[in-house]
């Protein structure tokens, strides 16, 4: 029993960049829709510069989704080899927007926003380090439907993959979402 116990937390330890630190966060979320009856185009009218920054946003993805499968490696920005904030450094700078290169210095940067509000180019960052004080993970959000958040990162266990914020420990150890965009 002990050695499945011991077997169970190496596990753990080997999928992400640190042990979890458990935190209970609400999932609710309230849409509101309002609307006349002298409506006749429902479609939402996006602004040229909202619309700029979602093309941007999708551009990011698309970059950073392209290092799919490649593995981790601390301090890493190459196809041979990424961490976590390597992956949204590249990515990033691949469409000139210069930002600092470690986790804990991107969290510092953009403006903090609501699990509610996150969109597609948003960073999620996270502490999975149970003794570590400081943000030490970083996400690039590729994806909202409803409450589910993907986004695609890079760790120690599977290299560049995309999570849910759903699965238990990124729930767990999730501490902030910025938008940069």
């Amino acid at each position: 029993m002990l050695r499945k116990t011991i077997g169970l937390l190496c596990i753990f330890a080997v999928i992400s960049c640190g042990t979890s630190k458990k935190r209970t966060y609400s999932k609710t979320r309230t849409v509101t829709v309002e609307g006349s009856s002298e409506e006749t185009n429902l479609t939402p009218k996006i602004s040229k510069k909202e619309s700029k920054k979602n093309q941007k946003a999708k551009d990011i993805i698309a970059t950073a989704m392209t290092f799919s499968g490649t593995r981790y490696q601390f301090g890493g920005t190459t196809r041979k080899g990424m961490d976590c904030s390597g992956l949204v450094f590249v990515s990033l700078k691949e469409h000139e927007i210069i930002f600092p290169r470690t986790s804990y210095e991107m969290a510092e940067q953009g403006k903090r926003i609501k699990v509610g509000q996150v969109q597609e180019g948003d960073l999620l960052f996270f502490k999975t380090s149970k003794s570590g004080k400081r943000i030490n993970h970083v996400g690039l959000v590729v994806d909202v439907k409803g409450d589910d958040i993907k986004f695609i990162h890079s760790t120690t266990s599977r290299g560049v993959i995309v999570s849910s914020l759903r699965e238990g420990f990124w729930n767990y150890s999730f501490v902030k979402a910025t938008r940069i965009l």
